[in-house]
């Protein structure tokens, strides 16, 4: 009898989702829509002051101060000490920004934007200073430098302000538009010490000082009108006040036309005027900027109290609906867990181990029985599930067998077809060797040698059959074979064997049993050099001795491969790889990969000093004889 089929798993789902879901989609949905925007904003807002607006601002009074203790350093030549202490705290309010700064990865284009054209303008500091200290610097541009800077970071500050409330707005805009007011102020002060220095003032210097002055009232004028009454009475009280109006006399002057030959008598009263008025503006803006926190606190809290409200409410419903869900939670876990675990178990051991032992197996395959998953489960879907597993590894199992037998029996192919062809190979290569001694004509002869040559590369391609079927080839040597011989044998069975230069190697001797498989390797590498390098250029083989064997380095002039490739192609060759038959064209690859994987050698590939590649070989001590012997087979 088939399995009792529990309830479906749809069903479980619907009773295990419909309240919690509806209790908490309605409800947060409620709360998200009443608190979840300004809540958001809120914070963001609060981010982007800490980590932006406060730094920028305390670097913006730093470069004010800094802009002006350098314009009296140059005018008087003292007090270098001052300035020296003011850029060493511009430099650290610089620095504190730019950390702060890089915590801040939510920012939108326009203020990353905005954000890195001030650090740009910052990067000019050092050069600007190098200005400073140099003799007759232009006062104007140097003045204009830390502009530059300073506009930076109020056109940053535009682009932070994110108050959801419209009359929070206006203030803060017209709170903007005040400090940017200061900064005109602070830049007449320094222009004021310019020309009190000299003693005259220049026409660039006027038309300059007549935009900072001009600027200055309407930013104050139009930021006046947007201020609420409370925000704006510290500066209507300045505006009415003497010393406002003492300056606003010192600017008129300034900007007068009379003042271009020189100075009325009471310029020396102009830097007493500006310091006055600036100590004002400072007082206003710490009044301004308290009494604007002290309105953005109400706001805060409520906001926070929503949130609160909303969060007790909407954790009472998570509470229940996840008493509802624990009854059902347990069970469906359990199933599903169990089913992962087969499902894993199945996909990662059992059928990677059927698959490798069919594939390592060089005996025919056979039918190998597989058990079916077993999941404890009460859950239609969950045996559904289970059932479909089973038909799956049947279905991977029949498939592994296939793709096992194909590969045998391809194998079988290469290795029939290999050992007729070096049957009669080796039977051609008896004749030709017969017909060598018999014959005494030149012309005979050499034609002779070259088809003893030519049959000699057909028998190693017919042994790379072989090789690839993972077999052995039926050639062999008893006793140890010199290197040396070793090498010109494998240089004998390449095309342009002309071209090959065998340097002299130490004098060792190889194992008769790696004789075939080490020349057979050699000589897949020396054609390769051959033939992926130009026709008239050579190809070395050298020979060194190491502490832990024997490397025997293949060199060309070629083109050599890109470093991708190359990384590519050692990988393939550190392992032993896996017959493709799509991959045909690098079958020479295959070869060296299967020899060396079988005798323990490590073969790498890298760039030649000359353009093209080295074939390092690297033979172990265990292959190696202390003496060279006389071969024999």
């Amino acid at each position: 009898m088939p399995p009792t089929r529990g309830r479906p798993i749809a069903i479980k789902l619907l009773i295990l989702l419909l309240v919690p879901l509806t209790s908490l989609v309605g409800l947060w949905a409620f709360a998200a829509g009443l608190t979840a925007g300004d809540g958001i904003q809120m914070l963001e807002t609060d981010k982007l002051t800490t980590n932006l607006a406060e730094p920028s601002s305390e670097l913006t009074t730093h470069l004010q101060n800094e802009r002006l203790s350098s314009i009296q350093f140059i005018s008087a030549k003292r007090n270098p000490e001052t300035l020296f202490l003011q850029r060493t705290l511009t430099d650290g309010a610089a620095k504190e920004l730019r950390e702060l700064a890089g915590r801040q990865d939510d920012l939108t284009p326009a203020m990353s934007a905005q954000l890195n054209a001030l650090f740009r303008q910052l990067d000019r500091l050092t050069q600007i200073r190098r200005d400073v200290d140099a003799p007759n610097p232009s006062q104007l541009d140097l003045i204009n430098g830390y502009n530059q800077i300073v506009d930076a970071s109020f056109r940053m500050y535009d682009a932070l302000v994110l108050v959801p409330d419209l009359a929070l707005y206006r203030n803060v805009r017209a709170l903007a538009m005040l400090a940017e007011g200061k900064e005109m102020l602070s830049r007449e002060r320094a222009m004021i010490a310019v020309v009190l220095s000299r003693g005259r003032v220049t026409s660039a210097e006027r038309e300059a000082f007549a935009e900072w002055a001009a600027t200055r009232r309407l930013l104050y004028s139009q930021a006046l009108t947007q201020l609420d009454g409370e925000l704006r009475t510290p500066y209507q009280e300045l505006i009415s006040s003497p010393l406002y109006q003492e300056f606003l006399e010192a600017e008129d002057a300034m900007r007068g036309q009379a003042v271009v030959n020189g100075l009325p008598a009471e310029a020396a009263t102009w830097p007493v005027d500006a310091n006055n008025l600036w100590k004002a503006v400072e007082a206003n803006q710490r009044t301004t900027s308290a009494a604007y926190a002290q309105r953005l606190a109400p706001a805060a809290t409520g906001i926070l109290m929503k949130i609160a409200v909303a969060g007790g409410v909407g954790l009472l419903a998570v509470l229940a609906s996840i008493l509802l869900s624990l009854r059902f939670r347990k069970r469906l876990v359990r199933e599903l867990a169990g089913l992962r675990d087969a499902a894993t178990h199945l996909a990662q051991v059992r059928l990677p181990e059927l698959v490798e032992q069919l594939r390592t197996s060089a005996k025919p395959p056979v039918g190998t029985a597989v058990e079916p998953l077993e999941v404890k489960a009460e859950t239609s879907e969950v045996h559904d599930i289970v059932h479909a597993f089973n038909d799956v590894q049947s279905t991977a199992v029949n498939a592994a067998l296939s793709q096992a037998n194909l590969r045998h029996g391809v194998n079988q192919v290469f290795v029939n077809l290999a050992r007729r062809n070096q049957s009669l190979l080796h039977r051609q290569l008896m004749q030709l060797d017969g017909m060598e001694r018999g014959t005494e004509d030149p012309v005979m002869l050499e034609d002779l040698f070259k088809l003893d040559h030519l049959t000699t590369r057909m028998r190693r391609h017919a042994e790379s059959l072989i090789i690839l079927s993972d077999q052995q080839p039926g050639r062999g040597w008893r006793n140890p074979v010199p290197i040396v011989d070793v090498l010109r044998a494998a240089v004998a069975e390449v095309e342009e064997y002309q071209r090959v230069e065998v340097l002299q190697p130490p004098p060792v001797s190889l194992l008769g049993t790696a004789v075939t498989d080490v020349a057979h390797l050699m000589a897949e590498l020396v054609e390769n050099a051959t033939l992926f390098s130009p026709p008239r250029t050579r190809v070395d083989l050298r020979t060194t001795s190491t502490p832990h064997g024997l490397t025997v380095e293949v060199e060309d002039r070629g083109l050599g491969l890109p470093r991708e490739e190359l990384d590519q192609l050692n990988t393939r060759l550190a392992e032993k790889p896996e017959f493709d038959l799509a991959q045909s064209d690098r079958l020479g690859l295959f070869v060296v990969g299967r020899l060396a994987s079988r005798h323990g050698i490590k073969v790498t590939l890298a760039p030649s000093p000359y353009g093209g590649l080295t074939a390092r070989v690297m033979l172990p001590a265990s292959l190696l004889a202390d003496q060279p012997v006389l071969a024999g087979r």
